[in-house]
């Protein structure tokens, strides 16, 4: 049972006594839409912010540990690809704790415009939700990075660090398109399965994060390892470097739009849970109505 509280498909119509969906005048039934989720799901859409906004304070704050060149770890650690093993732990390690956190558990932590817009092709999430999602996603990237400035200082702006820029690799841009598409596929091809397994559902958030360990000690050096059009953009604006930028904003979400497709098509009833990475019993869902377990 849906509560009286939770907006429905009706709720993406404007108010009662205002234009409704028949209405001549559709940007205005448009703003009024988007008033009303927005004053009803703001702490979602705020946890998406902050959520990504974490995830890239993170990335940042590692990046100058391990690869600063006065940092003691760089100068105690010379293989950068032992450095690659530890930056991929410490950020899985953060996905799996920002997907599992209590904010995490109540908007779903998509955390990747990618992810949002591949369930709103499903039929998981509706436009406009998706639409602030997204909005949301690039803002709080931008915003984690920005504090990361703050509080590193000239440090996460250094030619080792970048911002933790994600960019093309040596190998050049043709590798960095099939590594992107390939990562990106693959990470939503194991959520679809594993969230809509009865028994690995609750997974979900580690295979998340080992796949992302794995990404970035192995696919790193090709593409910078992004699947995520607002991380790239979060470190693209102040670093200035937008080599390959268009990789970041089309190739992620092509890779998990073909991994749905797939899906659909190798599936006998197309069944799809929801659209949160983990379904906490306890918590209301706000995109389909159940409070944990599996549902219709």
């Amino acid at each position: 049972m849906i509560p009286s509280s939770t907006i429905n498909a009706d709720d993406l119509r404007a108010p009662k006594g205002e234009i409704g969906a028949d209405s001549p005048h559709p940007p205005t039934q448009i703003f009024w839409s988007f008033v009303r989720l927005i004053a009803t799901r703001w702490p979602q859409y705020s946890i998406e912010a902050a959520l990504l906004g974490l995830f890239m304070i993170s990335a940042c704050v590692f990046t100058v540990l391990f690869e600063l060149p006065s940092s003691l770890v760089r100068q105690n650690i010379p293989s950068a690809f032992l450095r690659r093993v530890m930056t991929g732990v410490v950020m899985g390690l953060t996905a799996i704790a920002l997907i599992y956190s209590p904010w995490g558990q109540r908007s779903g932590a998509h955390i990747n415009p990618s992810v949002t817009l591949t369930f709103y092709r499903l039929g998981k999430i509706q436009i406009g939700d998706a639409a602030l999602y997204i909005l949301s996603q690039f803002a709080g990237g931008i915003g984690g990075v920005v504090i990361a400035m703050l509080l590193l200082g000239s440090s996460v702006g250094r030619p080792e660090v970048q911002y933790a820029a994600t960019y093309p690799g040596q190998a050049g841009t043709a590798l960095a398109v099939a590594g992107e598409f390939v990562i990106s596929f693959l990470m939503m091809s194991m959520v679809l399965y594993v969230s809509n397994h009865a028994s690995l559902s609750r997974f979900t958030g580690l295979f998340a994060g080992l796949l992302v360990a794995t990404y970035i000690t192995f696919e790193a050096p090709f593409s910078g390892m992004s699947m995520n059009p607002a991380r790239t953009l979060a470190s693209a604006l102040p670093s200035g470097i937008w080599r390959g930028f268009w990789i970041y904003l089309i190739v992620p979400p092509l890779g998990m739009l073909a991994a749905a497709e797939l899906y659909l098509r190798r599936t006998t009833n197309g069944f799809i849970r929801c659209c949160k990475m983990y379904h906490n019993p306890k918590r209301h869902c706000i995109f389909c109505g159940a409070n944990g377990d599996f549902h219709e």
